[in-house]
């Protein structure tokens, strides 16, 4: 009998101890080799022209260029590439971005040690994967109203504490104007008032303060 060649994974994280313990739990198994790890998107679009893996576990967010940016990059060049997003983030805006991107899987970091294992042989044998966990926080904000990048832009400046008098000389508006924007934003998430709507852009994925 000819012996199985194994699934050969490409680990994209930019914590050192995320990929450690990603190698460690494919280390037992044998159907599955570690063929490369990146700390960023760059090094991980160019390990994968080098090393051509069956799967990637690509991290979401990361320096110099994130997951979503590295997946589209990939993806151009090679559109059957697999690629697993691993990621600490739930938000349904952050989901959205990364299947707009090709992810044939999406799986939150507190999911590894059981499933990560699971997941690539799903995605590696042509399946997608989406845990119910996930599903379901698309499911709560279907269908889907999306804010414009404009209304994105004013509510960022809300969070970071600015008034619409502000916010309009930055965008060269009207105060008229950002108050209509606020009014279109609180309806469309669904909040009470501007710190309710930048909280629940938070949980959603819509806003990343960190950028």
């Amino acid at each position: 009998m000819t012996p199985q060649t194994p699934i050969r994974v490409l680990c994209v994280d930019d914590h050192p101890l995320v990929r450690k313990g990603i190698a460690s739990i494919l280390a037992n198994e044998a159907d599955m080799e570690l063929i490369g790890e990146a700390g960023n998107g760059r090094e991980a679009v160019e390990l994968f022209r080098q090393s051509h893996p069956d799967v990637t576990l690509m991290d979401l967010r990361m320096p110099e260029m994130d997951g979503v940016q590295a997946t589209r990059a990939i993806r151009s060049e090679f559109p059957e590439a697999k690629i697993i997003a691993l990621t600490s983030y739930d938000g349904d805006q952050d989901i959205y971005r990364a299947l707009e991107a090709g992810v044939r899987g999406y799986m939150l970091k507190e999911m590894v040690h059981t499933d990560v294992i699971r997941a690539i042989r799903t995605v590696h044998s042509g399946k997608r994967l989406m845990p119910h966990e996930v599903a379901q926080r698309l499911s709560e904000y279907f269908p889907q109203v999306a804010l414009t990048p404009r209304e994105v832009e004013v509510l960022g400046f809300v969070a970071r504490g600015m008034a619409n008098k502000e916010i309009a000389e930055k965008l060269g508006t009207a105060s008229g104007t950002i108050k209509m924007h606020i009014q279109n934003i609180l309806e469309k998430l669904g909040a009470a008032d501007r710190t309710h709507a930048v909280t629940i852009a938070i949980q959603r994925g819509i806003l990343h303060l960190e950028s």
